[in-house]
């Protein structure tokens, strides 16, 4: 899972500490370990990148306010850090350079009001009775295998959240495999940098030809509005328009999918918690509260950058270094949650699962929408589903993304 390697500095923060493939099977024990070194890590990334990792809950939120520390690829601090430490060199050399989380206002202010209305509470109850409609579909598909094993991510939470974020997007129902194919690759870190590159370019010629279609001919949809906004008559830019969608493709789809999917494995594996939320499906969006901090759709944030010396959590961090904010990590700190590795569904919801300040996750409330809409059907249709007698559940080798590769139940 991990171990030091040769530093010239003697704090043991400073001591590089390696990520080795084995840290995605089980993060919170690395996380723990390192703990005890402090808030602050220097650690080596499964890619061969070296950044800095913070694990204190207190130490993450003031990096993400951080003033000295930048989301800008395209800043000094994210140039230097690339050329001397193969940081993303992948993702800052592509048109994902200029997702709207690789922005600093006044920038990011722009680009995030043209999505926030898409995203809000008032949309998000105009779409509840859709995404209704489409899980009950789902589940009624599976009627026929009633009694049978079958793997709910790839039956039901799949194809539910790529359903969702497809129509919002007004991606035609042909083309969804594709979708999820390039959204598994792009977020993997398990395959190669060959394979991403492949799918970083399927995806972004899909993409131009989609935004050219319905610039020509617009639709009810989500991209044919963004393609017509006008923010202080300020349009969209084409680049901006692929990052956009990719942003919202990971923002809605795979931060929604991994959260049904965690959730259910969380319930399946404590009977009473099972009965509980099956019998009172009120408690249900508390429960999504807690999967949130305990097991969380996404470990750590989009890389960030210093573009000034810095201190955090007691550890001074020079100029134009990789910054790697670990949500996960800071919601399991034992100085702000008693217990952490206790599953608890009555704690005070002040996780920061979706991030904090400006960066915050714009997919949560969607996020939150449709897995309490899919636990509750899903519990409605199948009251008594079990997790499948031999099930060996595994996580996806992602160091953005926490998810389960399978989730093999018993339908009852």
């Amino acid at each position: 899972m991990g171990y030091e390697i040769d530093s010239p500095a003697d704090h043991s923060a400073t001591a590089v500490f390696e990520l080795t493939d084995d840290f995605f099977d089980d993060p919170h024990t690395v996380y723990d370990q390192l703990r005890s070194r402090g808030a602050v890590h220097r650690v080596r990334l499964p890619d061969s990148g070296l950044g800095w990792l913070i694990t204190d809950y207190e130490v993450a939120k003031a990096a993400f306010t951080d003033p000295a520390i930048s989301k800008v690829l395209k800043s000094p601090g994210a140039k230097a850090t690339v050329a001397a430490e193969g940081g993303d060199r992948h993702l800052g050399g592509s048109m994902f350079a200029d997702m709207m989380v690789f922005y600093d206002p006044p920038q990011h202010t722009r680009l995030r009001g043209l999505v926030n209305r898409a995203f809000s509470g008032r949309a998000m109850a105009e779409l509840a009775p859709r995404i209704s409609e489409l899980a009950d579909e789902l589940l009624g598909d599976l009627a026929s295998d009633r009694g049978e094993v079958v793997d709910l991510l790839e039956r039901f939470a799949v194809p539910l959240g790529m359903s969702v974020i497809c129509e919002l997007l007004g991606v035609p129902g042909t083309d969804r495999d594709a979708f999820q194919r390039w959204s598994t690759s792009l977020l993997s870190s398990e395959d190669s940098n060959e394979a991403r590159a492949s799918a970083v370019m399927e995806f972004v010629g899909y993409i131009d030809r989609l935004i050219h279609t319905k610039a020509a001919t617009p639709g009810q949809d989500l991209l044919s509005e963004l393609i017509a906004a006008r923010e202080d008559d300020d349009r969209l830019s084409h680049r901006e328009l692929i990052s956009m969608v990719f942003l919202l493709l990971v923002a809605g789809f795979e931060t929604t999918v991994n959260l049904i999917g965690n959730g259910v494995a969380i319930f399946l594996a404590d009977r009473g918690l099972h009965e509980g939320l099956r019998d009172d499906p009120d408690r249900i969006p508390a429960f999504i509260e807690e999967v949130l901090r305990f097991e969380a759709p996404a470990t750590e944030a989009t890389f960030r950058y210093t573009t000034a010396p810095t201190v955090l959590g007691g550890i001074e961090i020079p100029q134009d270094q990789l910054i790697l904010v670990s949500m996960a990590a800071a919601d399991r700190d034992p100085a702000q949650f008693p217990d952490p590795h206790r599953f608890d569904p009555d704690r005070s919801p002040n996780h920061i699962a979706f991030g904090h300040g400006i960066h915050r996750c714009v997919g949560a409330p969607l996020a939150r929408t449709e897995s309490a809409i899919a636990i509750t059907r899903l519990l409605a249709a199948y009251p008594d589903l079990e997790l499948a007698p031999d099930a060996d559940l595994r996580w996806r080798k992602s160091l953005i993304v926490r998810g389960l590769t399978a989730l093999p139940v018993r339908l009852r």
